[in-house]
């Protein structure tokens, strides 16, 4: 089974002078997690709950002053969309996410897979064992590093 026949296929993104509110906004009424930063022709970041709660929340930055490029995940992980989901799965253990950006071979942003893509569409116990994985990462990370 590829990438295509499970990812998301509709992406918003946000541009990169959008700031964290703006995105903030955007996430919630797309019901989205993490939401893609480009400069209009190439991908730049992923902008994930996580950052706004950690580098934007936590630290006290105002959301409607902050941009999202100060803040979003980068570089991003990609892949094309003719990858195998089991090869799709070994790379986000790897590099221990929890979403991938797919795009074309002309280098198109054209979907998302998320761990629970992968479960619901896929293969419940490979997305199980991933998730597994790098939630032990992050526990280890987060003792290791207070």
């Amino acid at each position: 089974m590829k990438l295509k026949d499970i990812m998301t296929k509709k992406v918003e993104v946000v541009p990169l002078e959008c700031t964290v509110r703006e995105a903030a906004e955007k996430m919630k009424t797309l019901d989205v997690g993490a939401i893609p930063v480009t400069d209009g022709k190439k991908l730049l970041g992923l902008l994930t709950d996580r950052d706004i709660a950690l580098k934007v929340v936590a630290e006290g930055r105002d959301a409607d002053e902050t941009k999202v490029t100060e803040v979003m995940t980068s570089p991003i992980v990609w892949t094309y969309d003719d990858m195998e989901v089991g090869e799709a799965a070994r790379l986000m253990e790897v590099k221990m996410i929890r979403r991938i950006l797919i795009v074309n071979r002309d280098k198109k942003l054209v979907g998302i897979v998320a761990l629970g893509d992968i479960a619901t569409r896929a293969n419940e116990e490979i997305a199980g064992e991933i998730l597994e994985r790098v939630s032990e990462q992050e526990s280890f990370s987060q003792e290791a590093h207070p």
